[in-house]
C-alpha cells in the first residue's frame, strides 16, 4: 500500500515546540534568531498547544518558556509594519491573544523566563499561575515608550503583581527589572541560576503533578476569581464554591488518592 504523501515540515512548523513527559508539557518559543517575537502563526500556536494541554488527561502542569537568548518582547513588529495600515491594501487579520490563553487555562501554568521579557512577553508571565527566573531575565514594559495601549492585560495584572506605584513607575519609566528585583518586588517566585532553570521548573511542575486533583486548578481560579475582592464576599465565593464541588472519587482511587494517600 502506498503511503498518503505527508505534508513537508516547514520552518514556521517548528517555531513552537511542545513536548510532554511524566505528566508535565513543556511549550518552547523557538525563534531565537529574532528573541523570540510572535508571529500571528504563534501566537495562534500558543493558544491552541495551551488549549491541547489543557484537554490532555497525561498533563497535570505546563511550563512555557523561550529558546535561548529570551522568552520574548511580544508581537512581531517588522510582521505588523509589513501588513500595512488597516483597510483597502492592509492585512490586518487579527491573532489569538496568547497572554488570554494563559489566563483561559486550567491547569497550572509555569513560566520560566529564561532571559528578556518585555511588554507583551511580560503580559503573558504574568498571565500565567507561576514564574520562575533565571538569573539572567529582565522585565520591563516599554508599551508607553514605543506609543501604544497595552491590550493582553498589563494595566490590570502588573499592579496586582508588584502594587500600583511600582507598576506605574515601570510603565512610566520603561526601566528593566533585574531578576533579583523582581524577585523582592514580588513579580517572580524564584530565581535560579540559568542553567538550572527548566531543571527547577519541572521539579516544581513534578511537585504540582504528585498532588493534583481535580480541586488544584479549581481552587487556583478561585484565587483568580476572588483578586480585588474584599474578604467577605471572597469567603463567599469560596464557600459557595465548596458547597457546590462534587469529589470526583473514580480519579482519586485512580490517582491512589483520598485513602490515607
Amino acid at each position: 500500500m502506498t503511503e498518503a504523501p505527508r505534508n513537508p515540515v516547514t520552518p514556521e512548523d517548528q517555531r513552537l515546540l511542545v513536548e510532554v513527559d511524566d505528566r508535565i508539557a513543556a511549550i518552547t518559543l523557538n525563534r531565537p534568531e529574532a528573541r523570540n517575537a510572535m508571529s500571528k502563526r504563534m501566537r495562534n500556536d500558543i493558544h491552541a498547544a495551551l488549549k491541547a494541554c489543557d484537554a490532555n488527561d497525561g498533563v497535570d502542569a505546563i511550563i512555557l518558556t523561550g529558546a535561548d537568548p529570551a522568552f520574548t518582547g511580544g508581537v512581531d513588529l517588522r510582521e505588523v509594519a509589513a501588513e500595512g495600515p488597516p483597510g483597502p491594501g492592509g492585512d490586518r487579520r487579527q491573532a489569538k491573544d496568547p497572554a488570554r490563553a494563559c489566563r483561559e487555562t486550567s491547569k497550572p501554568l509555569i513560566c520560566a523566563v529564561n532571559g528578556t521579557c518585555v511588554t507583551g512577553g511580560l503580559e503573558i508571565a504574568l498571565s500565567c499561575d507561576f514564574i520562575v527566573a533565571s538569573e539572567r531575565a529582565r522585565f520591563a514594559d516599554t508599551h508607553a515608550k514605543v506609543g501604544v495601549i497595552p491590550a493582553w492585560g498589563m494595566t490590570a495584572l502588573l499592579p496586582r503583581a508588584v502594587g500600583k506605584r511600582m507598576a506605574k513607575e515601570m510603565t512610566a519609566t520603561a526601566r528593566f527589572v533585574e531578576a533579583e528585583e523582581a524577585l523582592r518586588i514580588g513579580l517572580v517566585n524564584h530565581v535560579v541560576p540559568h542553567s538550572r532553570l527548566m531543571a527547577h521548573a519541572r521539579r516544581l511542575a513534578g511537585q504540582i503533578a504528585a498532588a493534583t486533583t481535580p480541586a488544584t486548578p479549581a481552587t487556583l481560579r478561585i484565587y483568580d476569581a476572588a483578586d480585588g475582592m474584599s474578604f467577605s464576599e471572597a469567603k463567599a465565593l469560596e464557600e459557595e464554591l465548596m458547597r457546590n464541588w462534587k469529589v470526583d472519587t473514580d480519579y482519586m482511587e485512580r490517582r491512589g488518592l483520598g485513602k490515607g494517600g
